[in-house]
């Protein structure tokens, strides 16, 4: 081959060598332009945390919330904040609250107790059957103390703090006596939580006699705009971004009362009788705590069966 010709071939190896190489480094601006990631599948470009405007007229049982006081707008904030971006929670509870509400209803109208208590219930246990560490239970999560003092039965065997009409007759009549005791709902929804006795040393020490005024424990600083919160995003959960369909609400099987004044020495047997098993039996009738019933003293007790 001649040189001239070694040449031109070189120059062509190198030539096609410099393109291949500058087209892996710099790749068509097409194929850039599409290799981009779409904005609208980025989560910081889709997903916005607002911040919440406050409503003017918050209250609980009628009775104001004093939002124009920095402290009190700032633990307002906080909950429902907390309760508004804690998605997954937020919506189990707007649907445990239609399942068990049309219970509570017209329980607080018929013992006299403001309708805005039914989010004090949600707020203690969220609707479902977990005891607290310090051992209180039921929706109203009563101590055994507590409702042993106010007539419950309590013990292994039977637990009316699980008992949804009778565990909520008691909690109207403590809330009752605490609004008696401070002339004020707010306060008697503070010591639900802290107790009469300690909401009033409080107060009497610090010289209030407001809850707003008052410096609290950590957990009844926040207790009460917990209920607040609870109230506003559950009354308004469009206006909090809570997305649903009527179909997605739980709701409370229908059911029968059939009265028994007698031992029920199996109650899974007792169950099939009636069509279900032991877990639907006790879904309906928590408060029977064993898979029998006692009753050596032939009380007369009320137990649910679904109406298939």
């Amino acid at each position: 081959m001649k040189s001239s010709q070694r040449i031109l071939s070189l120059l062509s190896i190198t030539i096609i060598t410099a393109v291949f190489f500058n087209a892996i480094q710099k790749p068509d601006s097409t194929i850039a332009k599409n290799s981009e990631p779409d904005p609208e599948t980025q989560t910081h470009k889709t997903y916005k945390i607002k911040a919440l405007e406050l409503p003017e007229n918050l209250n609980l049982a009628g009775e104001r919330v004093p939002i124009e006081i920095p402290d009190v707008r700032e633990r307002m904030e906080r909950e429902l904040l907390v309760n508004t971006y804690w998605q997954s929670n937020g919506l189990l509870l707007i649907k445990r609250a239609n399942k068990y509400f049309p219970i509570l209803e017209p329980l607080l109208k018929k013992y006299g107790l403001p309708d805005d208590f039914k989010f004090l219930a949600l707020a203690e246990s969220g609707f479902i059957d977990e005891t607290s560490s310090a051992g209180a239970a039921g929706m109203w999560h009563f101590m055994r103390t507590t409702g042993r003092e106010y007539g419950l039965e309590i013990n292994d065997n039977v637990d009316e703090r699980y008992h949804i009409e009778k565990s909520t007759k008691v909690a109207a009549e403590y809330l009752i006596k605490s609004k008696d005791r401070f002339n004020s709902w707010t306060l008697a929804a503070a010591a639900y939580n802290a107790g009469n006795y300690g909401i009033s040393k409080r107060l009497e020490t610090q010289e209030v006699n407001n809850y707003y005024d008052a410096l609290l424990p950590d957990e009844t600083e926040r207790y009460v705009f917990r209920i607040l919160a609870l109230k506003e995003i559950i009354s308004n959960p469009k206006k909090y971004g809570f997305v649903f369909d009527e179909k997605d609400l739980y709701t409370l099987e229908k059911t029968r009362i059939i009265k028994v004044d007698t031992v029920i020495s199996n109650i899974t047997n007792f169950a099939k009788k009636f069509g279900m098993n032991y877990k639907e039996f006790k879904i309906h009738n928590p408060w029977l705590r064993e898979n029998k019933l006692n009753n050596a003293s032939r009380k007369m007790y009320e137990i649910k069966i679904p109406v298939k």
